[in-house]
């Protein structure tokens, strides 16, 4: 068995590669950064470390990596005899993949099992937009290839920090993972993967991920760098800021709760387990890394006003969540390319245009005033 997998990061080593790895595939990666595919075909081996308390090395072998930039045609061979195609490339890079799977596609043997194609991407339904974009490139030739894969969404969830120097290949992760992928798409074929868990209704478990570990996550960091806190851990070690993002995870729990029918319970629980990862001081993560892309983080269906403005909008609480909001628009790194877009564009626009043109808010809508309000407050800051 063969798995392709886009984007050899430290997500695609230690968590998806690790994975598929466990399940008896053949590993090929693909990437477009030389040093990286060349570093990983420089070993034989290489070990994901997890750090904290349980934690476990493991060494992955029956690996290879290919450069989808310098030598495309390697990569499409590979993915017209793989079983499994997976990636971590960030959805926005999704379009970029997306020829390279059409084109193997149309190589494919039609007689072969349908080549299993899951996106794992921090976003909702990202194989859905992978499958949009192959669909779209491939205009009228869709038909004759689309009998040849079956796309599957899920959910994945593990912390992998910035890593420490001279580590080479291997890479350092927490031992939490959580990896949900819909059942319905692999009929009595699912594939093989040790940890993963097969969903009838995947929605909840997207929703309480992104909702919980990557609004939290971000809130921590937004919080702790108003404080000057370098890193993650320390954040929250900060009760202030434990508070404020206890309180914000309180109401994104509250939605899920009225939307998806989770327990009360359940979810309390969930939200613990979620901060001792971010307080684990075995990982080395920073503010800044974890915080970097705010203009994205603060956008209409991200992991602040996506579930703010479905809880306003049943007239549930969203103070902690705005507050948070207003933390993110303080965030002020010289390194992080949006970040020094979002202060000049707070700087040059009107709140009423900032906010609605950001936050993909219309100046109806129930959370418009509260976000505007922020805005305003964040401008007052910069003498604007």
């Amino acid at each position: 068995m063969k798995a392709v997998h886009f984007g050899a990061g430290n997500i695609g080593r230690g968590f998806v590669g690790l994975l598929l790895h466990e399940g008896g595939y053949e590993l090929v990666f693909s990437d477009v950064a030389t040093p990286l595919v060349d570093a990983i075909n420089a070993v034989s081996e290489y070990t994901v470390h997890e750090v904290g308390e349980g934690g476990v090395d493991t060494v992955v072998t029956g690996f290879r990596a290919v450069n989808s930039q310098t030598d495309p045609q390697a990569v499409i061979d590979e993915v017209a005899t793989a079983n499994i195609v997976t990636t971590a490339v960030g959805p926005t890079i999704l379009k970029f993949v997306a020829p390279h799977i059409l084109a193997g596609l149309a190589l494919r043997d039609p007689g072969s099992p349908p080549l299993q194609i899951m996106a794992c991407e921090n976003a909702i339904n990202a194989t859905d937009l992978l499958r949009e974009e192959i669909q779209a490139q491939a205009g009228d030739a869709w038909d004759a290839v689309s009998g040849r894969a079956v796309f599957a969404n899920t959910a994945v969830d593990r912390i992998v920090p910035a890593q420490p120097p001279g580590a080479g290949v291997d890479v350092t992760v927490e031992p939490f993972f959580e990896w949900a992928i819909e059942r319905g798409p692999f009929g009595d074929t699912p594939p093989t993967i040790p940890g993963a868990h097969f969903v009838d209704d995947l929605a909840p478990y997207i929703e309480r991920k992104l909702f919980t570990v990557n609004t939290g996550h971000a809130a921590t960091a937004y919080f702790g760098a108003q404080e000057g806190i370098e890193k993650i851990s320390d954040a929250l070690a900060n009760g202030a800021i434990a508070a404020k993002v206890s309180a914000a995870l309180e109401e994104t729990s509250a939605l899920l709760e009225a939307v998806h029918g989770l327990d009360a319970a359940d979810l309390a629980a969930y939200r613990a387990t979620i901060l001792r990862r971010f307080a684990n001081p075995a990982l080395p993560d920073t503010v800044g890394r974890v915080g970097r892309q705010p203009l994205r983080k603060l956008s209409r269906h991200e992991r602040f006003v996506g579930p703010a403005a479905a809880a306003a909008e049943r007239g549930l609480s969203t103070s902690a969540l705005v507050a948070a909001m207003g933390a993110a628009l303080a965030f002020d790194d010289a390194e992080d390319e949006q970040s020094v877009q979002l202060q000049q564009r707070l700087r040059a626009e009107d709140a009423d245009a900032f906010t609605a043109s950001v936050t993909g808010l219309e100046p109806g809508h129930p959370l418009f005033a509260q976000v505007a309000e922020v805005v305003r407050a964040r401008q007052s800051d910069l003498g604007v």
